[in-house]
């Protein structure tokens, strides 16, 4: 069951929970997670420190009421969203999470180490760890009423926030974390020489700083990411100095919505450059001369720059339109026209049979089929993996009569749908219908492949149905023959719509199912064999071609 409640001015709030297997159940207080971006926390604090009493102690207590109503055991976090006196349950985390740093240091109790004993089958009692002795590490402040001490933690990754936050890669030239009272730092890749890859999650290393309240906290935080040398990569650190030092931030005025609301926070003066650099650059410069053919006539580049030669003037020249300034178009070196005619020689295949048969007489073949079919998602990983930036209508179609002369058993080729439409578009400059339509062009012998996202099609929100029919339609006519159609909940009327466009286009639907957990666990409901067999007879009822478990 989903229940909605629209909260303009949340607050992130959440409890760190310790459950043994004895019915005890703690929590390490409260951690303000507000400032997030696109989900994603940057700055957590603990305790909260602008939370009001009475609320802080209902959230509190609600938290434990719940984990100990489940049973709850090893480590968790209950969170909530907060606006004005009320809060608002969202989720549990059965995990520990990225944050609990803070909550450590503000009780000076290591719930690594808890977790692990509690799972050996140890009492938090016994461990010395019940509410009491937790409640005692914090105390009010005589004067102003607010409790301490405080820790904060800022995550600092390898991201330029001027640049939309794009991951930045390369060797640590130079690695120097500031240390000092109350600073702690948790990381494992963090060093000088080490290399950051495209592969990797941006996390560097988490800074946390405890004071005897909040302001101190955050003035230890601000001093030590000063101090601070990370040199090589860039990293987010100017971006969090900048929040810290915000009016609103310190005030604590901040919603969840704070950085989407602040765009000057991601933005900071260019640093001077450093000794080291000047140092390299110069060291460079007396070894190996200029690096440039404008200085250095002897310089001679690795590579010729991978530009395809330039646009032809009309559509003649190649028989495809020029594309107004994007490079994605067919150059003059590729005659499309000499390569379809070399397509329109490859041997049947099941686009063939589909053909010939129609969706109802390819499913009869597919089940008669003894043999594994397989499906080609090459070209759909160009949209959505490393190359998706780079894999071009060019590139594809180069290769695209390979397929056909080469692959005509595939069962199918997954080409389009997906990522397919935000790269072309935003990044490729390209149409992807006029890239679906060149290679059905080139490969006439495969069926093609997409999936669509139920009511979505190919968006992240519900669309009428009118529109979803017609995009169907129109993806048809470019030459897609099976939809893969899914909805993440199983939905069954989302899925619907999907199915009846597809089929009134005249395409092959296949329906998925959206599969978790194990099945052969009856307990585990609500996703068991049963429900799962169910599903399956009411998609076969309402008339899909294919099964799909996703």
């Amino acid at each position: 069951m989903f229940i909605e409640k629209l909260i303009q001015k949340g607050v992130h709030i959440e409890v760190q929970i310790m459950g043994d297997h004895y019915d005890n159940v703690v929590h390490f207080h409260d951690r303000d997670c507000t400032i997030q971006r696109r989900h994603q926390k940057v700055i957590e604090i603990a305790p909260a420190p602008f939370l009001d009493s009475s609320l802080r102690e209902r959230i509190l207590t609600d938290a434990v009421k719940l984990m100990e109503y489940v049973g709850y055991q090893n480590a968790g976090t209950v969170e909530f969203l907060v606006e004005g006196d009320r809060h608002y349950f969202i989720e549990v985390n059965a995990r520990l999470q990225v944050e609990h740093t803070v909550s450590e240091e503000i009780t000076g109790i290591d719930l690594v180490k808890t977790q692990l004993a509690v799972r050996q089958g140890v009492s938090l009692p016994s461990l010395g760890i019940t509410q009491d002795r937790i409640d005692a590490c914090l105390q009010k402040d005589v004067n102003t009423g607010l409790r301490g001490p405080v820790a904060v933690q800022c995550r600092i990754t390898t991201e330029d926030s001027q640049r939309n936050f794009q991951p930045s890669t390369g060797r640590i030239d130079l690695y120097q974390p500031s240390t000092g009272p109350g600073i702690r730092l948790d990381g494992a890749i963090g060093s000088s020489g080490a290399v950051i890859t495209p592969f990797y999650d941006s996390l560097l290393v988490k800074l946390i700083a405890k004071g005897h309240d909040f302001h101190e906290a955050i003035a230890r935080a601000s001093r030590a990411l000063k101090e601070t040398k990370i040199h090589g990569v860039t990293t987010n650190i100017p971006f969090i100095l900048n929040v810290l030092h915000h009016p609103k931030f310190l005030s604590g005025t901040a919603t969840t919505r704070f950085i989407d609301e602040h765009n000057e926070l991601l933005f900071y003066d260019p640093l001077d450059m450093s000794s080291q650099n000047i140092c390299k650059f110069l060291a460079e410069i007396i070894v190996n001369g200029p690096q440039t053919q404008l200085v250095n006539p002897d310089v001679i580049p690795d590579k010729a720059p991978a530009i395809p030669p330039p646009l032809p003037s009309s559509v003649e020249e190649t028989g495809v339109p020029t594309g107004a300034g994007s490079l994605a178009c067919p150059p003059d070196d590729l005659d499309l026209r000499m390569m379809n005619a070399a397509s329109r020689g490859a041997s049947r295949g099941y686009k063939t049979l589909l053909e010939e048969l129609g969706p109802e007489g390819l499913a009869k073949v597919i089940r008669s089929e003894k043999r594994l079919l397989i499906c080609d998602t090459t070209l759909r990983d160009g949209h959505q993996s490393l190359l998706a930036t780079r894999m071009r209508t060019y590139d594809m179609i180069k290769v695209a009569p390979s397929y056909a002369h080469l692959l005509p058993q595939l069962f199918s080729m997954e080409t389009w749908g997906g990522a397919t439409f935000d790269v072309a578009y935003r990044f490729l400059r390209e149409s992807p219908w006029r890239r679906l339509e060149l290679l059905r062009e080139a490969i006439p012998n495969i069926p093609f492949q997409m999936l669509i996202r139920g009511a979505n099609t190919v968006g992240y929100t519900a669309y009428p149905d009118n529109v979803v029919k017609k995009f169907c339609d129109e993806a048809v006519n470019y030459g897609v023959d099976i939809f893969r159609i899914f909805d993440s909940l199983n939905y069954l009327e989302n899925l619907k719509i999907g199915i009846d466009a597809v089929g009134a286009a005249g395409g092959v639907v296949e329906a998925a199912m959206c599969y978790t957990g194990n099945v052969a666990d009856p307990t585990r409901k609500p996703y068991t064999l049963d429900y799962y067999l169910d599903l399956a007879r009411q998609l076969v009822d309402a008339k899909c071609h294919i099964l799909c478990i996703k």
